[in-house]
């Protein structure tokens, strides 16, 4: 299932959302009756998809699509594509942005922060003139992230383990892959994922899935921890976490979720479950060395992938404002394999400076 196969309809389909106001979802506080609350207002960049952190990220995946594709004959007619972003993309629009966030530091904590750096990070990646500007009307916003990261971690006693938008690890390791923060913030950021999870072992996956997940509790945690340790130190970490890999018992985290109403926005989650699994799944096993327990990751990650794929353009904009991203997310992760040859790289290798502590409570 190469990603090039589906750069124009997702391209196409973030450009429809990104510029779509209505409806809208705008987790905002209404302090007078006459202020002026249209979303176009309060975020000139990022008014459309619904909500906030969705326009952000379909502009990531726009700008993704464009960069990997727009030489090729996988996506055509980029004109319209790069004259939206050039419209949303502006010094102006994004000083709003950033000063949004800053008079408002718990909005979009740490979900919507994460993909705003993201976002920046793919612009400045696209690079020539285009990238330039747009990463460059970025770094206001991006400046504001690091900020509010500052003041927020060391406050953060104890992680959002849940599957939804507040979930701690998804948006930490998302933000180490983009970088573009200070290096101090970096560096808690990195430390603060030790903190919270460094210890964790036998994970209840048995309680998942949650009913309205788009996120994996355990394997978002499982994720982020292979981007803070060496590969042998991550391996003998993952054992603890989740024993079953590597005894062979069942493990519900391999099992793709049943999705009983696709139409249902909350229900509808699980689609996004499954994509987001198989994301993780993929990068976990492509961190791990040849062997059954990589064999076992990559297989339930076709499996979710397969499942999910299906629904992100159903016409639906419960799931078309927001599924396509995690389905790039899960694509763009090389298939790790089935355990016979040697193991991928992880994504980002880490610094052992700081060693687990594992220990138990019983």
């Amino acid at each position: 299932m190469p990603l090039a196969s589906y750069a124009t309809p997702f391209a196409r389909l973030a450009l429809a959302n990104i510029t779509r106001e209505y409806p809208n979802f705008p987790a905002h506080v209404v302090t007078s009756a006459g202020e002026d609350v249209r979303p176009s207002t309060l975020h000139p960049a990022f008014y459309g998809a619904y909500d906030w952190h969705s326009s952000v990220h379909m502009h990531w995946l726009l700008v993704r699509m464009l960069r990997h594709h727009r030489a090729t004959p996988a996506l055509a007619g980029t004109a319209a594509f790069t004259e939206v972003l050039d419209r949303h993309l502006t010094p102006d629009a994004l000083a709003v942005e950033a000063a949004y966030l800053l008079e408002r530091p718990s909005f979009e904590r740490p979900y919507g922060w994460a993909w705003l750096v993201a976002l920046a990070a793919e612009c400045r990646a696209y690079g020539g003139a285009a990238g330039a500007r747009w990463s460059e009307a970025l770094a206001p916003a991006v400046a504001a992230v690091d900020r509010l990261l500052a003041v927020w971690l060391p406050k953060a006693t104890y992680p959002v383990r849940h599957g939804n938008h507040p979930n701690s690890a998804f948006a930490l390791g998302l933000l180490l892959d983009a970088g573009g923060l200070s290096a101090t913030t970096t560096e808690a950021v990195r430390e603060r994922l030790l903190d919270w999870f460094a210890d964790d072992h036998d994970a209840p996956v048995h309680w998942e899935p949650s009913g309205q997940d788009f996120l994996s509790p355990a394997l978002s945690e499982a994720d982020a921890m292979r981007r803070v340790l060496d590969g042998e130190l991550f391996a003998q970490w993952l054992d603890r976490f989740l024993p079953a890999l590597r005894s062979g018992a069942p493990c519900p985290l391999l099992d793709v979720p049943v999705v009983s109403d696709h139409a249902d926005p909350q229900i509808g989650h699980l689609l996004g479950l499954a994509l987001s699994r198989a994301a993780a799944l993929r990068s976990i096993a492509g961190a791990l060395p040849a062997g059954p327990v990589r064999g076992r990751l990559a297989e339930a990650a076709d499996a979710h992938l397969a499942a999910g794929l299906p629904a992100v353009e159903r016409g639906d904009f419960t799931t078309d404002h927001w599924l396509a991203t995690f389905a790039v997310l899960a694509l763009d992760v090389p298939d790790p394999g089935r355990g016979l040859g040697p193991a991928a790289p992880a994504a980002r290798t880490a610094t052992a400076s700081k060693a687990p502590r594992w220990t138990r409570c019983s």
